[in-house]
């Protein structure tokens, strides 16, 4: 197993914890992160897009011409396409994109993403995280503390308001439970912070 070091919120460290080879010290899958990653934009998508037929488009009720004699194509509806104000032909109607992804894919995606940050010295565990009031300021001295310069993804192991609404008003740091993390978020932030008990769950989680 390797260790870790355990930092307080000043950035001094405080001890070293055990963190799982099965977990944080696998050999990354990029096929099955790249998947899990597709999946979840997709999952996202709302689908709510679409275009009007012909059929739903208001007027064209009378043939705009006679049908022989004029030398003209012949036109039954000045709501075809071709016509300005017309319908949309083969236009997105709207649709679901949501798919699923084997569960195994998804726990090798997770430990995947968990050693990519690992390698890449990434990973920070701090002892715990709570503030006695909202306030941005004491989560950037916190994040100046631990040295991230960079986005984070703060990772805590329980419902926690405070933190929450002080990292909030940060656009490169976002705050995720141990239950509401994925591989998007993981590999969208530079560093990957969750507190010691957070990364107790995770390991009782994807052991």
């Amino acid at each position: 197993m390797a260790k870790i070091d355990i930092y307080n919120l000043s950035g001094a460290v405080t001890g070293q914890m055990e963190l799982s080879d099965d977990i944080f010290g696998i050999e990354p899958n990029k096929s099955a992160m790249h998947a899990v990653v597709l999946n979840i934009l997709a999952n996202r998508r709302q689908g709510t897009h679409s275009t009007k037929t012909r059929s739903e488009v208001r007027g064209g009720g009378k043939r705009p011409y006679r049908q022989k004699g004029t030398g003209r194509a012949r036109h039954g509806s000045t709501r075809s396409a071709q016509y300005v104000g017309g319908g949309i032909i083969f236009g997105p109607k709207p649709r679901d994109y949501s798919y699923t992804i084997p569960k195994k894919v998804r726990r090798l995606a997770m430990k995947s993403a968990f050693s990519a940050k690992m390698i890449d010295n990434k990973v920070i565990v701090v002892d715990g995280l709570a503030f006695d009031e909202i306030k941005t300021k004491k989560m950037v001295d916190v994040l100046k503390a631990l040295k991230v310069a960079d986005s984070a993804l703060v990772v805590l192991g329980e419902k926690n308001e405070n933190v929450e609404l002080s990292a909030r008003n940060i656009p490169t740091v976002k705050t995720a439970f141990t239950n509401t993390i994925n591989v998007f978020d993981i590999l969208k932030y530079d560093s990957f912070i969750m507190t010691k008990e957070a990364a107790e769950k995770i390991q009782e989680v994807y052991v």
